[in-house]
């Protein structure tokens, strides 16, 4: 299967210090990925690689067959502090259309036919119905449904999410992970999910990519939801659980 990033050998370096090295690993095209490992440990670093703001310091590094590029409409991006300079008169259609004009948190330039993509990047997430409710107005879930539309709306091949789950309540979770979970399997995409709880995202999750001891690593999920990895990776004890219809889920132990 054509891998949808491939790394051989790669570091990177911020403020002269090497955030991770020796990552060396392909991800499979279709996949839905977790991006793990605590606090400092270069998740969100990762992102930036994929999309083209960092270099890394060694090492080759490919974003579907390509050398990454700032400005690939062929990948999505939504970031974990998307709200944060939003006014109060943005209206959530608007946001989504900023993905398409260039923006902070878009990057592509003017469709040629901007509300036709726009209206449909919304019906990808069953957020039509309150598409002109403004984005101050509407519920965290809501919010985070538009601010994947604006990741969407040029139709990646690559969505990469930085903390979606955040903030969300438990019902919230689940309703983004089913969407996150359809759109991976009716679109086409490949998902890339930073998060520091995996539990919410295990129904979905076909492999992770995990920070461990300065070094990156990718393995399917089966592999990956390991006690000794897990407590390892997080540094407190950590219990894999499988119920009895064969759901896995960790707890601290």
């Amino acid at each position: 299967m054509t891998a949808a990033v491939a790394l051989d050998g790669v570091a990177i370096t911020r403020n002269g210090r090497t955030v991770w090295s020796d990552g060396t690993f392909s991800v499979p095209t279709g996949s839905v990925v977790g991006v793990i490992g605590p606090n400092g440990s270069g998740k969100t670093t990762l992102l930036e690689m994929l999309l083209g703001l960092l270099t890394p310091s060694a090492g080759h590094l490919e974003v579907l067959g390509a050398v990454p590029k700032r400005g690939n409409t062929r990948i999505g991006y939504v970031p974990q502090n998307y709200t944060a300079a939003i006014g109060d008169a943005v209206r959530c259609r608007d946001l989504v259309e900023l993905g398409l004009t260039g923006t902070r948190w878009g990057f592509g330039r003017r469709a040629a036919d901007p509300k036709f993509q726009v209206d449909a990047a919304l019906e990808s997430v069953d957020a039509a119905a309150f598409a002109s409710q403004r984005m101050s107005r509407v519920s965290g879930g809501q919010q985070q449904r538009v601010a994947i539309a604006q990741g969407l709306v040029h139709q990646p091949e690559l969505l990469l999410l930085d903390e979606p789950l955040a903030n969300l309540d438990l019902r919230n979770q689940h309703e983004i992970v089913a969407l996150l979970g359809t759109l991976a399997t009716s679109g086409n995409i490949t998902v890339f999910v930073v998060a520091h709880d995996l539990n919410p995202l295990l129904s979905i999750l076909s492999g992770a990519i995990y920070l461990l001891d300065g070094h990156a690593h990718y393995d399917e999920i089966g592999n990956v939801v390991d006690e000794d990895l897990l407590s390892h990776l997080y540094g407190t004890a950590i219990k894999v659980v499988r119920t009895p219809q064969g759901d896995l889920f960790t707890r601290s132990a």
